[in-house]
């Protein structure tokens, strides 16, 4: 007899860890659309991770081709697809560096334009929060201009614009010795991503984050092997030598907290 009773409680409680199981919800997920400025440095799992030590489980996920545009987003349909399918509660849209103004000519700007009003419409459509992350540029007069134009982008797309261009060019002033960019000069380096993630945060939250954390997933370089397929952040990376790990202290996360909050005085 006893052993019958310990028996059905084994089954009782594999029934009910199984039901547990099935019934905890999933946490929110991100979706992030742009190019190589999202993917090197793998932006969308630094957020994710940062967002989970602070308190604010996220899986994120990308759809990212390097020199990708949102016009060739908005054409192949691939953003509205997922929206519907993964039902993001956060959509990061970044558009290519220089697009905004208008490289190579003007025609750039106005489908920019227009695709950032349209993937923001579907994107609010769907229920999600949806936020334009700044591109960057070096030089003070076009960091200046290109801010003002992706301002004027989002606000013409009714969705909160996350400058990063000029945050990078005065952190970076102060701060010369952190890594902002990668070893080809050009694309994010481990404090930009970090940058970013914060802004975001910060965007997203209303708050700066205050824990460190550690990105187990593909630190993606600038040569990815990454299509515009629909890939979650932490998936295994096309090219095997692609590094694995990066963990930023506590220490790491309050440095930039202070030198963006500097900046913003």
């Amino acid at each position: 007899m006893r052993k019958w009773m310990l028996l059905s409680a084994m089954v009782f409680t594999s029934v009910a860890n199984a039901a547990n199981a099935r019934t905890a919800p999933e946490s929110p997920r991100a979706l992030f659309v742009g190019n190589s400025l999202i993917y090197v440095g793998n932006l969308p799992a630094t957020y994710a991770a940062l967002s989970q030590a602070n308190g604010q489980p996220l899986h994120s996920q990308m759809i990212v081709k390097g020199g990708a545009r949102l016009n060739e987003r908005l054409v192949d349909g691939s953003v509205q697809q997922a929206l519907r399918e993964q039902r993001p509660a956060i959509v990061v849209l970044q558009e290519q560096g220089g697009t905004l103004l208008c490289m190579p000519d003007k025609t750039a700007c106005t489908q920019s334009q227009a695709a950032l009003k349209a993937l923001a419409s579907a994107g609010r459509d769907s229920g999600a929060r949806v936020f334009l992350l700044g591109s960057y540029q070096n030089h003070p007069g076009a960091s200046a201009e290109l801010v003002k134009r992706e301002a004027a982008a989002a606000e013409q797309a009714d969705i909160p614009y996350v400058e990063i261009s000029e945050a990078l060019r005065n952190a970076s002033a102060i701060a010369p010795e952190l890594q902002w960019y990668d070893a080809d000069g050009m694309h994010p380096g481990p404090a930009l991503t970090l940058l970013d993630a914060i802004q975001l945060h910060h965007a997203i939250h209303g708050r700066y984050p205050e824990r460190g954390f550690v990105v187990d997933a593909p630190i993606y370089l600038p040569k990815s092997g990454l299509d515009t397929e629909l890939r979650d952040a932490n998936a295994p990376p096309p090219l095997s030598d692609t590094p694995m790990h990066i963990e930023y202290s506590d220490a790491d996360v309050q440095r930039i907290n202070a030198l963006l909050q500097a900046t913003h005085r």
